[in-house]
């Protein structure tokens, strides 16, 4: 007589423990990284936009030999008390009609298009600027600022682009 041994498949609960450990173990791993990627890839929004601004200034300068005096309209403006965290998706509005009634910012031929995480403003005087990017990330209530300055040292303008320290945010 033979017997009929049933086999059986499937794994144990000590193998099903283990998988989850591992996965546990590589999300724990993977996650901050994940943030850290992308906050470093909000960040390069005002770096983009300042240069933006740096190129069209510079423009200007070598066009009138002076760079756009007066101070613009910190834009887009904000939301609500929460800044741009109160906006759509955790960013500020695209407004560029604002952009375009500020005078300054119309002379600078400089409007942001789309939503974004950052505030801008400009002031400057015939020899030199300051434009800044003001931004909260990650809606923690600490704002980050890029800051780029414009000089016009011995009639060849240049500009600097100073980022906020890292981990600031």
């Amino acid at each position: 007589m033979l017997s009929m041994k049933k086999i059986q498949r499937g794994f144990t609960l000590i193998e099903l423990m283990i998988v989850v450990a591992i996965i546990g173990i590589l999300a724990a791993v993977a996650i901050p990284s994940f943030m850290d990627y992308m906050k470093r890839a909000k960040k390069s929004e005002a770096g983009l936009q300042l240069n933006k601004i740096g190129k069209n200034a510079k423009r200007v300068y070598s066009e009138a030999a002076s760079f756009i005096v007066g101070s613009a309209s910190q834009l887009p403006g904000k939301p609500g008390s929460g800044g741009c965290c109160d906006g759509p998706n955790n960013h500020c509005p695209a407004d560029s009609a604002a952009f375009l009634a500020d005078p300054i910012w119309k002379a600078l031929d400089f409007q942001v298009d789309e939503d974004n995480l950052f505030l801008y403003d400009y002031d400057g005087t015939a020899t030199d600027f300051t434009a800044k990017a003001t931004g909260d990330l990650d809606c923690d209530t600490v704002e980050i600022t890029y800051v780029l300055t414009g000089s016009s040292g011995g009639g060849n303008p240049s500009v600097t682009l100073t980022e906020p320290p890292p981990n600031s945010d």
